[in-house]
C-alpha cells in the first residue's frame, strides 16, 4: 500500500485529505509543524507528499526544497488555501511536482502521482536565494470568540462557546488579546509548538471583567520557568492591575496562587494612549463600557487590526442618561456625536475590525447601558470608518450558532442596502486571518 504525508497545521484540512486518500487505497501519515514533517519525510520516505505553503515557522516551499535534498523518489505538491503571489513555476523551481489551491480533486492529484519525475537538479546559490517565499507576517487567529461566559455544547460548536481571546503573530512577535477562556487552548497550543523553547509573548488586556481574565489561572506557559508573559492594561480599579489579576487565584478561589507561578510575569500598567510591541505601533482609547475598557488598533506593516470587544453605541446610552439626570436631550444627542465621530477616527481605513456586536436590535432595546453592541450600529460604524473587514464578536451565550448565521446575514443585508463596501464575518474559533496588504502609515 503506497503512504502519503500530508504536512498541515490545520486539523480539519487534514482529515479531508486523509480520508481522500484513504478512499483511493493509500496509508497515510500526518504532520502539523514543517519542520517534523521533514523528519517523517527522510525517515518514512512516503511515495507523495502533500504540503500547506503557509505552515506556522516555516513555508511549504522550504519544507519541499529540504525534503528534496534528500528524497528525489516521492511526488511533493504545495497546497494553498487561497491565492497567493507565487506560482506553480515557483514550486517546480523549489523541488516540488505541482501547486494547488484548496480545495483539492482526486483527478488532478492522481495525475501528478503518475507523471515521471522530472531529472533532479542542483541550485546554484544565486538561484536558491531567488526562490525564497516570505509569507504574509501577520496572521490574527480566534481562539474565543464568545462574552459574558463560555457556553459549551452542541449548539455552539460552529462559532465555539470559550470567551474572548485573539492571538496576533507579527514580525516575529506574539501578542494575545484578552484572557478569557479560550487561552487556555492557545497555552496547550504555544507549549506544543515551542517545546522546551522559551516562549516570549505580550498579554494586551482591554480590561478585568472575569469574559477576559478568566482563563488566565489555566494558561500553561505561565507554569513553565522558561517562558515569559508580559501583561499590559489600563488599572481599571482602585486595587490595580496586578491585584486584580493575582484575586481570582486567592483562596477560597484557586488552588495555585499568581505568586508561586513559575513563569516570568511582568504586569505594566498603561499610562499613555500610543505606545509599541516591538514594532507593532498600538493606539489605543477608551470606549463605552461600564468601568475602564480599552479598545486597542495595532498597526503592523501590512496594515492594522482595530479590536473592541466590549463596546455600546453613544447614542442610545447618552439619551437614557439625560432623561435620569435631566440633562436637555439635545446637548446628550450633541455629545454623542461629538464621542462616536472620535471613535469613527480612531478605526478610520483599518484592514481588521473585531468588534462587539453582541446583541440584536430589538435585544439591544432590554440592554441599554449594559455595555455592548447592536447589529445594525456595529455596521454602520464600520462602513462609517471605511473598515476593509469586520468580524462580528463577542457572541451573545444564549446564542447559538444558527442564531449567529442569522446576524450574520442581516449583517451582510445592511451593506448592499448601504450601497458601499465592506467584508463581514462573525468571528468563529480557530478561524485564521492573513493580513498582506500595504503598510499603514
Amino acid at each position: 500500500m503506497p503512504t502519503a504525508l500530508l504536512i498541515e497545521d490545520d486539523a480539519e484540512s487534514r482529515k479531508r485529505l486523509a480520508r481522500l486518500f484513504a478512499r483511493h487505497g493509500w496509508e497515510t501519515i500526518e504532520s502539523e509543524d514543517g519542520a517534523a514533517g521533514i523528519d517523517l519525510a527522510l525517515t518514512r520516505r512516503p511515495e507523495a507528499i502533500i504540503c500547506d505553503l503557509l505552515l506556522p515557522r516555516i513555508s511549504g516551499l522550504q519544507v519541499c526544497r529540504a525534503i528534496r535534498e534528500e528524497l528525489d523518489s516521492a511526488r511533493i505538491i504545495i497546497v494553498a488555501g487561497r491565492v497567493y503571489n507565487i506560482d506553480r513555476a515557483t514550486v517546480l523551481e523549489a523541488g516540488g511536482d505541482d501547486y494547488f489551491v484548496k480545495p483539492l480533486k482526486w483527478e488532478k492529484l492522481a495525475a501528478v502521482l503518475k507523471r515521471p519525475r522530472r531529472p533532479k537538479r542542483k541550485l546554484t546559490p544565486r538561484q536558491s536565494r531567488a526562490l525564497k517565499f516570505h509569507p504574509p507576517s501577520t496572521r490574527i487567529k480566534f481562539w474565543g470568540v464568545r462574552g459574558s461566559i463560555p457556553v459549551p455544547g452542541h449548539t455552539t460548536i460552529g462559532y465555539g462557546g470559550n470567551t474572548t481571546c485573539v492571538e496576533v503573530r507579527t514580525n516575529g512577535d506574539i501578542i494575545i488579546l484578552d484572557a478569557g477562556s479560550g487561552i487556555r487552548e492557545l497555552g496547550l497550543s504555544l507549549e506544543k509548538e515551542f517545546g522546551t523553547a522559551p516562549i516570549n509573548l505580550t498579554l494586551l488586556l482591554t480590561h478585568t471583567h472575569w469574559d477576559h481574565i478568566q482563563g488566565l489561572p489555566f494558561f500553561l506557559p505561565a507554569y513553565k520557568a522558561k517562558n515569559t508573559i508580559r501583561v499590559l492594561g489600563y488599572e481599571g480599579a482602585r486595587a490595580g492591575l496586578a491585584t486584580i489579576l493575582a484575586a481570582q487565584m486567592e483562596v477560597p478561589f484557586f488552588p495555585v496562587s499568581w505568586k508561586d507561578l513559575p513563569g516570568t510575569i511582568k504586569i505594566q500598567e498603561l499610562k499613555r494612549m500610543k505606545f509599541s510591541i516591538g514594532k507593532v505601533r498600538v493606539h489605543s482609547r477608551f470606549l463605552n463600557h461600564p468601568g475602564i475598557c480599552a479598545g486597542y488598533r495595532l498597526f503592523t506593516k501590512e496594515g492594522s487590526i482595530a479590536f473592541l470587544p466590549d463596546n455600546e453605541p453613544f447614542e442610545p446610552l447618552n439619551m437614557k442618561l439625560a432623561a435620569r439626570d435631566g440633562v436637555h436631550p439635545h446637548k446628550a444627542r450633541a455629545q454623542a456625536v461629538v464621542q462616536r465621530s472620535k471613535l469613527v477616527e480612531f478605526l478610520k481605513d483599518t484592514d481588521v475590525l473585531i468588534l462587539d456586536s453582541q446583541y440584536t436590535d430589538e435585544k439591544y432595546q432590554e440592554h441599554i447601558g449594559w455595555g455592548h453592541g447592536a447589529l445594525s450600529r456595529v455596521v454602520s460604524l464600520a462602513l462609517e470608518a471605511r473598515a476593509k473587514k469586520l468580524f462580528l464578536f463577542h457572541h451573545d451565550p444564549s446564542h447559538d450558532d444558527h442564531k449567529i448565521d442569522e446576524m450574520l446575514e442581516r449583517a451582510r443585508l445592511l451593506v448592499i442596502e448601504s450601497g458601499r463596501q465592506l467584508e463581514v464575518e462573525a468571528a468563529r474559533e480557530g478561524a485564521e486571518i492573513w493580513l498582506s496588504g500595504p503598510p499603514q502609515r
